[in-house]
């Protein structure tokens, strides 16, 4: 039976305002009421088309009265923030996390009508090692557990999730793990990084990465809310390729820095307002993270539309290079050429270098 009125946590950014706008598309459902601390812009305002905005913080027992007032039958809770600055430093971020998520799901708890409940989650609580698996299952867990930030208050997030579940079993529940987002229109911690014309990464290390469009990400949104599958799923394009193919494809220039002084790259781009990433997305960054998605094919029942070739390819058109991409092919095909003549140069003065063996009767001679 789809869902009759839905309500959608962090309407204000840009993947949970296109939720909620597609959602209040749909004829089949009664009401769609879209929930954040601050007011949408006025674009994103008139892409809302009936949706109800309520500003309200859902670490205030008040969302209760909200969800119980309208009815509400189906949750998706996407107010979670990835990064300190968002939410105005470190211990606001993990109130606004893990403080609001409790508070959400006790709302929820208390609310006969709720019978679905759809959680945005993320690949960074399989956390990010050198010890990892070449890909990760929805039943496996993270080699080395996150210790802080936007990953350990995710896994906290998951696990008042599933205690809720054991609480309601009447109640529905999706969690949703997904890598990292790239697109024309999103705003995310990977499109900040490949938008700065001079990327440093750490030395010695080289990155598996798998994107997703956001386009794919709003339909797998919108088919847990309005579907029927229960459980945890990977969300993740097809493919992989290495941090560095990456940073060529869109022009970037590549700085690889020991990775001492990397970290305190970070914290200088963190203190200027260029990018903020913490040091647990540094770590994804040196080693990267691949999911399994066979789950989210065969189960759920989605394919994306976009690999994570397409899906960056897609992004590169918003973005100017500040290296022609031919250029950089053209130089790293010379360099490629340079070594290879350089290793058969080598190869060719070992063969002069190696002492010739001696003839069989000279060797019988010296043996005797």
């Amino acid at each position: 039976m789809p869902p009759a009125v839905v309500l959608v946590t962090g309407v204000s950014r840009w993947l949970g305002g296109a939720l909620a706008a597609e959602l209040a598309a749909d004829p089949s459902i009664e009401r769609v009421i879209g929930v954040d601390t601050v007011p949408p812009s006025p674009t994103m305002l008139r892409r809302l088309g009936r949706t109800e905005f309520v500003r309200a913080d859902i670490r205030n027992p008040l969302i209760g009265k909200v969800i119980a007032a309208a009815s509400v039958d189906t949750v998706v809770h996407m107010n979670i923030s990835s990064t300190p600055a968002g939410s105005g430093g470190r211990v606001p971020m993990k109130e606004l996390n893990v403080i609001g998520t409790m508070q959400l799901l006790a709302a929820c708890q208390r609310a006969p009508t709720v019978r679905r409940f759809v959680l945005k989650s993320t690949s960074a609580v399989y956390g990010a090692s050198s010890r990892d698996p070449a890909v990760f299952t929805e039943k496996m867990q993270a080699r080395a557990v996150p210790s802080g930030g936007f990953a350990k208050d995710s896994l906290d997030i998951e696990g008042y999730v599933r205690a809720f579940a054991r609480r309601r079993p009447d109640v529905d529940v999706v969690s949703l793990r997904f890598t990292n987002f790239i697109g024309p229109r999103i705003d995310s911690l990977l499109t900040g990084f490949f938008r700065m014309p001079v990327v440093p990464t750490a030395l010695g290390y080289d990155a598996r990465v798998q994107l997703l469009h956001e386009d794919d990400a709003l339909a797998v949104l919108t088919r847990a809310t309005t579907g029927d599958f229960v459980g945890t799923v990977n969300v993740g394009g097809e493919g992989t390729m290495l941090l560095s193919q990456a940073i060529r494809r869109l022009g970037r220039i590549e700085v690889p820095l020991p990775t001492p002084a990397l970290g305190s790259v970070g914290r200088l781009s963190r203190r200027f307002g260029f990018v903020d990433y913490s040091p647990e997305q540094m770590r994804f960054l040196n080693f990267g993270r691949v999911v399994d998605t066979t789950v989210l094919r065969e189960d759920f029942g989605y394919i994306p539309r976009y690999t994570t070739e397409a899906a960056l390819a897609d992004y590169a058109r918003t973005v100017p290079p500040v290296v022609s991409p031919r250029l950089v092919q053209s130089a790293t095909g010379r360099v490629r050429s340079l070594l290879e003549r350089a290793g058969d140069t080598a190869s060719a003065v070992g063969e002069k270098l190696r002492p010739t063996p001696p003839a069989p009767g000279l060797r019988a001679v010296r043996d005797a």
